[in-house]
């Protein structure tokens, strides 16, 4: 049977020494605080937002809230970040997606001070990223690489097939698989024969948001396989891209969903938020 990587674990050990890092900059007299911004009142959005300001409160970040009317327009969105980019003791802002269909998503994402784009989706930090300059990278694909590297799997000269190409998740992770010394391919909805590319796959990334997809014949036996998906199966229960129950015999390791992948995404926001010190003046 599989290695299950516990996310859960990890994430607290992250915390942990982010808490540490954090006590010792309040000893230094330099406080950290992220302002959480939310459009609406989506259920999901609001449980993100709430985890968030419950990690924030752990390792000693302060947090400011904005819960927004749905009816907000872009322009009163834009002028709150704009404020919180020109406040001194705000050191990340993080606008929680999605954003009601009337706001411009990318737009708001560029309004963002990329010193303070604790999300890592600004275009100066994704340009950062693919040209291994500092600056904040995406909090998910780097969640993913805390996983491997703390469960001693070896990233260099890996055969790496990532399974998506948002913005979000699946670009910025096979940048990083690359930063890694990894061989990586972008596998897709229109990739022909996908399941002879996953199949080669050392380590398999999924992030195609299609409820238990992966099944056993797209998985090389011993491979590592990482689903980053969250969806609902036929009976409303919280799963992944991958058949778990069919893959996990078939692999050396996997991340569960949920207790995968997701915590690390959040305590990688609390790493990026604590990054945001050493990026703005001091």
């Amino acid at each position: 049977m599989a290695h299950i990587i516990d996310g859960k674990a990890i994430s607290l050990q992250i915390k942990d020494e982010l808490k540490e890092k954090v006590s010792a900059l309040k000893q230094e007299g330099t406080g950290i605080t992220l302002a959480v911004v939310q459009v609406g009142n989506d259920p999901a959005s609001a449980v993100y937002v709430r985890n968030k300001k419950k990690g924030c409160e752990y390792i000693g970040i302060g947090s400011l809230s904005y819960e927004l009317p749905q009816e907000t327009t872009q322009q009163e969105l834009i002028a709150l970040i704009g404020q919180l980019n020109g406040r001194e003791d705000v050191n990340g802002i993080l606008v929680q997606l999605p954003l009601p269909e009337h706001i411009d998503e990318d737009a708001v994402i560029r309004a963002i001070d990329p010193k303070k784009d604790v999300d890592g989706f600004h275009p100066q930090s994704v340009g950062a990223l693919s040209i291994g300059q500092p600056g904040f990278v995406s909090c998910t694909p780097a969640g993913v690489i805390q996983l491997l590297k703390r469960s001693g799997i070896e990233i260099a000269g890996k055969e790496c097939v990532v399974l998506g190409r948002s913005n979000i998740v699946g670009k910025p992770m096979a940048l990083l698989l690359l930063r890694e010394n990894a061989t990586v391919t972008i596998a897709h909805s229109k990739t022909r024969n996908l399941r002879e590319v996953t199949s080669r796959a050392d380590i398999l990334i999924t992030a195609i948001g299609r409820p238990k997809m992966i099944t056993r014949d797209y998985v090389k036996e011993g491979a590592v396989v990482i689903d980053v998906g969250i969806n609902r199966d036929e009976n409303g229960k919280l799963c992944g891209d991958v058949d778990f129950q069919e893959v996990a015999p078939l692999c050396s390791a996997i991340t569960p969903v949920p207790g995968g992948v997701g915590p690390m995404t959040i305590a990688m926001l609390l790493s990026n938020c604590l990054e945001s010190v050493h990026l703005q003046p001091r």
